[in-house]
C-alpha cells in the first residue's frame, strides 16, 4: 500500500513538473514570436531575421509570395530601410509542442495589422537552444459575409494566375 501511495505521488509530481516545463517553453516561444513582430515594427532587420532559421520560408498574403529566407530578405530590406517595415500585434495565439522531440512547435495567431485582422500560422524549431521561425504563413482574415464580394473582385487575377501555374506543370 505504501509503495502504491509513493508511486501515485511520484507520478503526480512528474505530471506537474512536465506541465510547468511545457508552460515555460510556450512562454519562451510566445516571447520569440512577440520579439519577431516587434523587430519588424521597429524596422530592426538584423533582429527580425535572427529569429528565423537559415532555411525559413515566409508565405505572404499574395499568392505569388512564397519566399525562402534569402528572397524574403531581399524583398524586406527596402521596407526595413525606410524605418518601418510592418506592425503586427498578436490578439490571441495558440502554441502546440511536439511531445516526442520538444524541438518543434507550431502555432496560429490572430493579428492586429495595418491590413486589419490577419492570421499568422507557422512552425518553430529549436536551434542551438533557441526557438526560431522555420515557416510562417500570413493571411488576411475575411469574414464569411464578404467572401462573395472578395472572390468576385479577384476573379480575373485568379483565373490568370491559375493558368500560369498550370503551365508550369
Amino acid at each position: 500500500m505504501k509503495l502504491h501511495v509513493i508511486l501515485i505521488a511520484f507520478l503526480s509530481m512528474t505530471t506537474v513538473l512536465l506541465g510547468q516545463e511545457k508552460n515555460t517553453t510556450k512562454k519562451t516561444i510566445e516571447g520569440t514570436l512577440d520579439a519577431w513582430h516587434q523587430a519588424a515594427a521597429n524596422a530592426d532587420f538584423e533582429a527580425y531575421f535572427a529569429l528565423m532559421t537559415d532555411t525559413a520560408i515566409f508565405i505572404g498574403t499574395d499568392a505569388t509570395e512564397i519566399w525562402d529566407v534569402k528572397a524574403f530578405k531581399s524583398y524586406s530590406k527596402p521596407h526595413f530601410d525606410k524605418g518601418r517595415a510592418w506592425s503586427f500585434t498578436s490578439i490571441n495565439r495558440n502554441i502546440y509542442l511536439d511531445d516526442t522531440s520538444q524541438n518543434t512547435a507550431w502555432f496560429d495567431e490572430h493579428l492586429d495589422t495595418q491590413m486589419g485582422v490577419c492570421r499568422g500560422s507557422g512552425i518553430l524549431k529549436k536551434v542551438d537552444g533557441s526557438w526560431k521561425i522555420q515557416h510562417y504563413v500570413l493571411s488576411i482574415a475575411v469574414p464569411n459575409g464578404n467572401v462573395a464580394d472578395l472572390t468576385q473582385s479577384k476573379k480575373e487575377w485568379d483565373s490568370l494566375y491559375i493558368k500560369k501555374m498550370r503551365k508550369k506543370d
